[in-house]
């Protein structure tokens, strides 16, 4: 069956990320997650249709086969690339927040289609992050950039990279286009030729401190302005990676 004709006959169907190869044909077992979500939230039961995507641009319409407390699985009865990707590959680099700022703000990024995420340590970011701590909040920003995807209809997930300190992160920059939000100048996106992949640095609550810009600045950034307000945040990449989107991309 073709995707077109599998996903018209279906309608509205609910979509999930399931990190394994998806080919026609093949059972799938549901991880403990979505498989929670089809059995206890949606209430679904056997021959239900679902949408997988294996988060590296593969979609696939299937068909729950097993419903039951120890495995859930699906029978994969179509297959078809995934859509929604932009052709502006966005790297944010992102300073880390508080409490559920951060999440806030991966997960909005995710959705206006950003292609990678790397956490930042700014000199005047208030969070530090320990080892262990570390490792949890890094997967913890990964579901929620995946949770991201299967609500925005993205089938390729961005990975959320280990957190750096900025100057580690700017040093590893090749993006043909780098800018970093800083409230004193007013240069604006339409004077900037179209780029295909682009770095973003955002920083953290009390903004960009002087050594933080001069370092950027050595590392050619180019510093933009989003108007004469100050913005969270967490609310500053949701709207630089709209008007970025808008300009270069598919918004």
């Amino acid at each position: 069956m073709q995707p077109a004709d599998w996903l018209a006959q279906q309608g509205r169907v609910a979509r999930f990320y399931v990190p394994t190869t998806l080919s026609l044909g093949e059972r799938v077992t549901l991880p403990e997650a979505p498989a929670h979500h089809v059995t206890r939230v949606l209430r679904l039961g056997q021959g239900a249709p679902l949408v997988l995507f294996d988060g590296q641009g593969v979609e696939a319409g299937v068909r729950l086969e097993e419903v039951g407390r120890k495995a859930t699985t699906a029978i994969v009865e179509a297959v078809w690339p995934g859509r929604g990707e932009s052709p502006l590959a966005v790297h944010l680099g992102q300073a880390i927040s508080k409490g559920d700022r951060m999440d806030y703000a991966i997960q909005k990024a995710v959705e206006l289609g950003v292609a990678a995420i790397t956490p930042l340590y700014t000199e005047r970011g208030d969070v530090r992050l320990k080892s262990e701590r570390e490792a949890k909040k890094l997967a913890h920003w990964q579901a929620v950039a995946a949770s991201a995807c299967e609500q925005s209809g993205r089938a390729v997930v961005p990975p959320v990279y280990p957190p750096l300190a900025l100057e580690a992160w700017l040093a590893e920059r090749d993006e043909s286009l780098k800018l970093m939000l800083h409230l004193a100048t007013g240069k604006a996106f339409s004077d900037i030729q179209r780029p295909e992949r682009a770095a973003l640095l955002i920083g953290p609550e009390g903004g960009l401190s002087s050594s933080d810009i001069q370092a950027a600045e050595a590392a050619h950034f180019a510093p933009l302005t989003l108007g004469p307000r100050v913005l969270r945040t967490e609310t500053a990449p949701v709207v630089a990676l709209t008007l970025l989107q808008h300009y270069f991309g598919d918004i």
